[in-house]
């Protein structure tokens, strides 16, 4: 019984190396730098209505302990925060994004960097679909990444959505 138990576990180590491996070597390029990091996170969110996503690219962006975190006031009037896994997010919000179409684009970034953290505050306008001029939403993302000498990492997208109450400060806006 325990030949049996190592055997599982050996060949589930390698399974898993193989596998990890096999999704660096599609999408190590995708998260060499900031910039392209970034532009993967809002390129593999964005789709027209029907074009499906691609999941496994979404989740090689996150360190495996990452959160995504929506805020704002609930139905009724409290505001707060829900705490995701990128697994949990695709199950709340995958289909909706196909089925409706979305595209948030990047419209002004802050970028603060210590080290091997960076804060990123992204400025983001969202869409139903590509020939859209005004977005039906604005916010800002908090993203805070890690780099580890390999990659980036996502670590944390903590998010807002601009209101009447809380309108995006200028300095957060792009620069025409």
């Amino acid at each position: 019984m325990k030949k049996v138990a190592i055997l599982a576990i050996t060949f589930f180590a390698i399974s898993m190396t193989v596998n990890a491996q096999s999704t660096d070597a599609k999408y190590l390029s995708k998260v060499q730098t900031l910039d392209s990091t970034i532009e993967t996170l809002y390129g593999v969110i964005s789709g027209e209505k029907g074009q499906a996503r691609d999941w496994e690219l979404f989740k090689y962006l996150f360190h495996p302990d990452a959160k995504l975190i929506p805020s704002g006031k609930n139905q009724a009037g409290v505001i707060g925060a829900t705490f995701l896994t990128p697994e949990a997010y695709i199950s709340r919000a995958g289909k909706m994004l196909v089925d409706t179409g979305f595209f948030e684009k990047e419209s002004h970034r802050t970028a603060d960097t210590f080290g091997n953290i960076t804060q990123v505050f992204s400025t983001y306008n969202s869409y139903n679909n590509e020939s859209m001029d005004t977005p039906f939403a604005r916010g800002i993302n908090s993203i805070q990444l890690l780099n580890d000498g390999k990659r980036w990492w996502i670590i944390n997208i903590y998010w807002m959505q601009e209101s009447e109450e809380s309108p995006i400060p200028e300095k957060y806006l792009p620069k025409n």
